[in-house]
Order: C-alpha cells, then structure tokens, then sequence
C-alpha cells in the first residue's frame, strides 16, 4: 500500500502488513483519535493491515477545524479510501465511529462494497435518542466523558489536558448527537454488532436493530462491560474481528 498525500492526512498504519488479503479499516470515537486502534493493529498484523482514521481537530491535526456533520465525515473518509482499493476492505467503528463506518459502508455500496462492518457500543442508525451532552459547559462535558471512563485514566486526571482536548470532544459530541439517518437501500455485507451489556450510551434491543440495516448476516456480540468494554475485553473482541474476517 502507497499512501499518498491525501491519504496520509486521514490515515495512520501503525503495523502495516504489506501481503495481508484484507484491509480493516478503524474509525474512533467522540473525542478519540487514530491511536486509540493501535493495540488491535498490532494485534491483527501480518494477517490484516489495520489503519485507523484521524479526525481533523485532534493531536497532530488539531490546528484543523473539526467536521460536525457526520454524512460529511463519512464522505471524507470514503474519498481517502478510494486511494487504498487495492484490496477487500472492512470497517470497524466504535461509538460514533461506528455510525461513521456504516455511512461509509453506504457509500461503498455503489462501487465495491465493504467486505464487513464491525459496529461497537453504538446502537442502530434508525434508533433514535434526543440526547444534548454537547450542550453541557464545559464541566458538564468533563464530566460525561469521565463517566464514560472512554480515555486513558492519567489524562483524565490531568485537568489541562483535558480541557485542550474539549474542542474536539464537544464537536464530536455535537456531530453524534444532532445525527439523523437517512432511510435508504440497506447494505449487502455482513455486519456484527459489539456492546457491553452495561453500556448506557447502547442497550441490546437498540444494537439488535442494527440487523434491519443489512441484508447480509447479522451477528450479535454481547460481552460483560460498559461503553468501553473492548478495552476490557479486547481478546474477546480480537478473536471476533479474526473469525468474521476469515470468512470474508
């Protein structure tokens, strides 16, 4: 794979495998970034090259005005990876990602549809919640995303820090929350659905309506956790992502 120019914006290898048969391509969370993927890249090469996606408006692309419209970023993403096709391509999103993930798939569909799509700890497009946490000041802020426990415990406790990266955790937030679905043609590749079953951003019969997205197989993954139980249970969820792509 050649990143080019465009490309290598948007896009983070961090254990490249040059001679793998599909690609997985990682889309982050509200707030996360590229290297929140790094471990499952890691874990997956040489049998999957793995790239995650950075968001404009965080770490090395913070100087970059954030997109808050979800269809938008996934249109982005779609255009970047129109310069890595030379190979089976699936998508795994988490949270809002997954949402992105499955606006990419969608566009996908008219050329080479994706070969899987992973959707984690985030319930169905058509499942609708009036939620307004970007609303909040910026203590109200602070305090959903610790709750959430979604970023690494010593830069929670780093107030600074934290306060640098509101910006981007408020768009996002904004992006996810005022997200409305489209109706349209459904996908035609399998999709597995991942949740904690103690997620309070996802609940199992909101993610179940993920089935009705896709005319492909649809599995349902419940493990033990919360938002971000595949932290936690990231051996579970490795050998999930191994499985499905094996027979893709």
């Amino acid at each position: 794979m050649t990143i080019h120019d465009t490309a290598s914006t948007w896009v983070r290898a961090y254990a490249p495998a040059p001679a793998a048969a599909i690609r997985l391509v990682c889309l982050p969370h509200a707030g996360g970034s590229a290297s929140f993927w790094l471990p499952v890249a890691k874990a997956l090469s040489p049998q999957v090259d793995v790239v995650a996606i950075q968001y404009p408006g965080r770490q090395d692309r913070r100087h970059e005005p954030c997109i808050d419209n979800l269809p938008e970023l996934a249109l982005r993403v779609h255009e970047v990876l129109g310069e890595l096709d030379d190979r089976p391509t699936a998508l795994l999103g988490h949270s809002m990602g997954a949402t992105v993930a499955f606006e990419v798939a969608r566009l996908m569909e008219a050329r080479r549809p994706a070969a899987h799509l992973f959707v984690s700890g985030r319930r169905a497009p058509s499942a609708k919640r009036d939620e307004t946490v970007h609303q909040r000041d910026d203590d109200g802020l602070l305090a959903e995303v610790r709750a959430l426990a979604g970023t690494d415990s010593r830069l929670l406790q780093d107030e600074e820090i934290m306060r640098m990266a509101l910006p981007a955790v408020r768009n996002d937030y904004r992006a996810a929350e005022t997200y409305e679905w489209t109706p349209g043609e459904p996908l035609s590749c399998p999709v597995t659905a991942l949740i904690g079953d103690d997620d309070p951003k996802a609940h199992v019969p909101e993610v179940e309506a993920w089935a009705r997205h896709t005319t492909g197989p649809f599995a349902l993954e419940v493990l033990p956790g919360g938002h971000f139980f595949l932290v936690d249970q990231s051996a579970r969820v490795l050998d999930v992502i191994r499985t499905a792509l094996a027979q893709s």
